[in-house]
């Protein structure tokens, strides 16, 4: 009896070495993939950021003013991570950690990530063969046929099976491969959209918080030139009572301070829209507060201006730049679709096997002489589906040159988002540098028509004048300052942000060297 089993585990053990032996076979042998195998694009060559020698700094402003220091281009050098801290403002700091935590969009954007990565794992497991077990119990009584119609029936018997079952396709044109290849791009394409997602939230962030710098202090600025044509109006209307003025003048200057008033409320509106702007990217509603809030905003002289400015080389910028990177891998997409269009019309062999044991007695299931198996292959050829196939290839061929295009005109984008920071921040500077010198020359003039007014040495309409200039170049002075300070955070995220300093970044992930990527 011990012999009998013996023998029948040998020729079990055989068997599944057959059944394994003709499944590896064809996964050696299914080599090759049809469809074009992709290589990553090459920076674009000749490229750069302006037709000119970039200046080594910009101008600087004038002296004890507000983001007037000049900023120096520093080619090659590294982007922080954390670029907004550069800014010095452990309010910023507190703002954008609040944000990455908890603003919706970037948390949408790490789940469509996660969803595509666990779609790739799935679609990974079509490269192995597919196994099953399963276990059926039947209850039947059949006719006794073989004795004679009047023999009696034959007695009621059960019939037990236990089977495990192997299924597997050979990819012999690698249409499972593609697939895979397909979906692990597209998962890469979720991957550097959140990137994307996150380098966005934080330039919002970082420029919300400078705009509403800059509203606070030109509403700040508008009270100020108000409270002091109040006073001028009142002075106004005691030298009218006392006739010493006519009341034309009086009414000239009630206008210009309602004039004047009338900027308030679209400051203030702005400025309460831009909190809620803030409070949204944070994750937070309107009636609650920002975080690190203390005195109810930003303040520009709070914000230092950074000195120094990395510019990347053009060769890695494509590499920096998360929606680079996404349309690279969206390009890889639609690459492996091909192939998985064209291996749909070719051959398709599937396998099957099964192994297992069926008896009369569940409890003689497994005993020696109730083994069963099975070995079969099947050829599938498409021979007509009415050119649907044909198209379908010829769809995806269009879509992966539609993609190629999209690619190219992001890198294009890419540069020239650079291109323009760094002009706008050569013209910034000299316009702040011009904008500080205005309203201290306006101020300046104001003083003086005061006391040649007050003297009787000028017209009224000579001091209307100079307080209208004095009111605009204030405000054209913040909005100078606030420029300055935006234009340096653009300049960050158009270089990419940082993301790949980070630690979590992986080597694979990592832009390449400006000698790799030509």
């Amino acid at each position: 009896m011990l012999k009998k089993a013996s023998r029948v585990n040998r020729l079990r053990t055989a068997s599944v070495k057959r059944i394994a032996a003709s499944l590896i076979l064809p996964l050696l042998l299914s080599a090759c993939a049809v469809g074009p195998d992709f290589l990553r694009p090459h920076a674009p060559p000749n490229a750069g950021f302006t037709a000119e020698p970039l200046p080594a700094t910009t101008a600087e402003g004038a002296a004890n003013a507000t983001a007037a220091g000049a900023q120096k281009f520093v080619s090659g050098a590294p982007v922080s991570e954390q670029w907004w801290s550069l800014f010095g403002s452990a309010q910023l700091d507190a703002l954008i950690a609040e944000a990455l935590k908890n603003n919706a969009t970037l948390q949408a954007a790490d789940a469509t990530m996660r969803q595509a990565q666990e779609l790739y794992e799935s679609q990974f497991g079509a490269l192995f063969p597919s196994v099953n077990g399963s276990f059926s119990q039947t209850r039947q009584k059949s006719a006794n046929t073989f004795a004679g119609a009047n023999a009696p029936p034959l007695a009621p018997y059960s019939v037990s099976t236990a089977q495990v079952q192997v299924s597997y396709a050979i990819d012999i044109f690698g249409q499972a491969r593609r697939a895979a290849e397909s979906t692990k791009a597209r998962a890469e394409t979720a991957r550097f959209q959140k990137e994307a997602a996150q380098l966005t939230l934080t330039a919002n962030v970082v420029t919300a918080a400078i705009q509403n710098a800059a509203l606070r202090a030109q509403v700040q600025a508008t009270e100020a030139v108000l409270d002091a044509l109040n006073q001028q109006l009142g002075l106004l209307r005691r030298q009218l009572e006392l006739g010493a003025v006519a009341e034309a003048d009086v009414v000239t200057e009630s206008v210009l301070v309602a004039q004047t008033q009338a900027q308030l409320p679209p400051l203030q509106k702005a400025l309460a829209q831009n909190r809620n702007l803030l409070l949204a990217l944070t994750g937070r509603y309107p009636n609650e507060g920002l975080p690190g809030e203390t005195n109810g905003g930003f303040d520009l002289a709070s914000i230092r201006l950074p000195e120094q400015l990395p510019v990347s080389l053009p060769s890695e910028l494509i590499d920096q730049r998360p929606d680079v990177r996404a349309a690279e891998a969206a390009l890889h997409a639609a690459s492996a679709d091909v192939g998985v269009a064209t291996a749909e019309m070719l051959p398709k062999i599937p396998l099957t096997a099964s192994f297992g044991s069926s008896s009369n007695d569940i409890g003689d299931l497994f005993s020696a002489g109730t083994g069963i198996w099975s070995i079969g292959a099947s050829v599938l050829q498409p021979i007509f589906r009415g050119g649907a196939l044909l198209h379908q290839k010829h769809a995806a061929e269009a879509a992966f040159e539609a993609a190629g295009a999209q690619y190219r005109g992001t890198v294009i984008g890419a540069f020239q988002n650079v291109a323009d920071v760094l002009r706008a921040l050569q013209a910034d500077a000299q316009l702040l540098r011009a904008q500080t010198e205005a309203e201290r020359a306006a101020a300046s003039n104001l003083d003086i028509a005061k006391n040649a007014y007050d003297t009787g040495a000028t017209s009224f309409l000579t001091l209307l004048d100079a307080q209208r200039t004095y009111q605009q170049a204030r405000v054209a002075l913040v909005q100078a300052q606030a420029n300055r300070y935006a234009d340096t955070a653009a300049l960050f995220a158009a270089l990419g942000g940082g993301w790949w300093n980070r630690p979590d970044v992986t080597p694979n992930e990592q832009p390449r060297k400006a000698e790799d990527a030509r």
